[in-house]
């Protein structure tokens, strides 16, 4: 039974220490970066400012290496995806308005303001078809993605075609819009299927294979609608139009799902992008682009239906392209010059290895690792984990301040001064509050010499009236008038210090009363225009 009694000794656990930081933190004056921001910057911005005016349409080839073509003024510029520079032009005798790749790659059309739509040979740059039906200006003309012998265009007499471009022959006149027919986009997975959207505020949907050659859906936007696209699964589309972009169920019978409106002027092009990442939360989903006559690239996220991203440029812009292999985005703007961005990839690192090593000759294989020599006992150490490995991190060396070393040996009153000495407000508040937490601050404002007190006061007179500490200081304030009283009538440079304090909080007591009166004023009004 004695045995029972014995007391078992207690284990004993040594709490860690952290540095002392304070409990209101300032927030920072640019947000942080999410991860998709940041893969959205690595786009390495690059401009092409040799053409001469607005660019009105811009197109990715659907073969890789994915060459660009953007018109501008009476000419059709091909442009190199990796080097962005001009491959060669193709000319028009009016103003080109819109291009489109076949699937294939290998034809272009192109549409200008004379109502002539013309096919392409790629490399060659032969003109191959001449289609004329239009009565006025086309605006924009399309190739099925899945369709090599058909064309869609429409314009601004109000009227869509479908075309035989080897007879260059009209199939269909499908009239329907009541105004300019200003884009178009075909379906992805059905090649009969397009949508169009006009200045009448309408989007009407068409099937080729309709008798009456009447719109199968047609929703209304709301403003006039400048372009239309179909999202990658078919049974969406996006249309953009006044300052916002909003996004329809075809398969619900034209059902709007979601209207972004984050642009301030007109939206002028939208495009969808995927994201090229290979691992992530973000990896390999779809994304809308979107930009506007304000300057603003806007990344919009259908999914989670919210902006990921967005980007300033220093004109207005009217059209945009991205790549097929997620690598390059091209912006075409209103004076010119088109923003282009590209990402660098681990393929044009290989392509520059093997251009160096035909450069060099014969390189010398290297030597095999052996452990007399100092890389073998380094080998693997950049090698990055894979999908499986489980990593274990070090822990990183919690790096002390000198406050936080005079805190920890309960060195209350030298952590205080020594932390009024330096600069950083936040230092100052968090040791305040933590040995307010200890009890040990009234202690040591006590037993401050005149020099001390001097620095304590003159860090109350410069921030005991900001809002986010006066909390903590206006209430410190008036304990150390109190308990330090006779020292500060004794000390002229201290009256010194008390005398900027109460200009301070004089300056704060008018503002505030400032602010009332102006509260007193704005509030009846905000009444009257709250019951209208």
């Amino acid at each position: 039974m004695a045995d029972l009694l014995v007391e078992q000794p207690q284990e004993i656990t040594i709490s860690k220490t952290f540095p002392t930081k304070p409990k209101l933190k300032s927030k920072p004056k640019t947000p942080l970066k999410t991860p998709e921001s940041k893969y959205w910057s690595s786009f390495k911005s690059h401009q092409i400012s040799n053409l001469i005016s607005s660019i009105p349409s811009i197109d990715f080839s659907p073969i890789s290496p994915h060459h660009f073509a953007a018109a501008n003024s009476a000419s059709l510029t091909l442009f190199s995806s990796r080097t962005l520079s001009p491959a060669s032009t193709i000319s028009f005798s009016d103003v080109v308005t819109s291009c489109s790749f076949r699937c294939d790659g290998s034809l272009i059309a192109a549409s200008d303001l004379s109502g002539l739509i013309r096919v392409f040979d790629v490399k060659t740059r032969t003109p191959l078809r001449r289609l004329r039906s239009h009565a006025r200006p086309v605006r924009f003309v399309k190739y099925p993605l899945l369709d090599k012998l058909h064309l869609v265009s429409g314009g601004d007499d109000s009227v869509v075609k479908y075309w035989d471009v080897a007879g260059e022959s009209v199939v269909l006149d499908l009239y329907g819009h009541r105004d300019y027919v200003r884009c178009g986009d075909c379906s992805p997975t059905d090649g009969e299927m397009f949508v169009t959207g006009s200045y009448d505020h309408t989007v009407k949907l068409w099937d080729v294979r309709v008798d009456s050659k009447e719109s199968v859906i047609e929703v209304n936007h709301g403003n006039p609608v400048e372009d239309v696209i179909f999202l990658p699964s078919g049974g969406m589309v996006a249309t953009a139009g006044g300052n916002s972009v909003k996004i329809w169920d075809l398969i619900g019978g034209g059902k709007m799902v979601y209207s972004m409106e984050s642009h301030n002027k007109t939206v002028t092009s939208i495009c969808v992008g995927k994201v090229g990442k290979e691992s992530g939360e973000e990896a390999l989903q779809y994304r809308i682009f979107s930009v506007a006559l304000d300057g603003y690239m806007k990344v919009f996220d259908y999914a989670k239906m919210k902006v990921t991203h967005s980007m300033r440029f220093p004109a207005p812009l009217m059209s945009i392209g991205f790549s097929l292999d997620c690598m390059t985005r091209v912006i075409g703007s209103s004076n010119g010059i088109i923003f282009a961005g590209r990402r660098k990839a681990k393929e044009d690192a290989g392509e520059s290895k093997v251009g160096n090593f035909w450069a060099l000759g014969n390189v010398e294989e290297p030597r095999a690792l052996r452990p007399t020599y100092f890389r073998y006992f380094h080998r693997s150490q950049g090698e990055k984990p894979n999908e499986g490995d489980h990593l274990i991190m070090r822990q990183k060396k919690v790096k002390f301040a000198e406050h936080d070393k005079l805190l920890k040996k309960f060195r209350h009153k030298e952590a205080l001064v020594s932390v009024l000495g330096g600069k950083n407000t936040e230092n100052v508040v968090a040791v305040m509050e933590e040995l307010v937490a200890r009890r040990k601050l009234l202690k040591c404002v006590v037993n401050l010499d005149d020099e001390e007190l001097g620095l304590l006061l003159g860090f109350l007179h410069k921030h005991s009236t900001m809002p986010r500490h006066s909390g903590l200081l206006t209430g410190l304030t008036r304990k150390v008038l109190e308990m330090r009283a006779e020292d500060i009538r004794a000390s002229d440079a201290l009256k010194g210090h008390i005398r900027n304090l109460k200009r301070s909080v004089e300056e704060e007591i008018r503002i505030q009363h400032s602010l009332q009166e102006i509260q007193g004023v704005i509030s009846p009004l905000l009444r009257i225009a709250g019951r209208r």
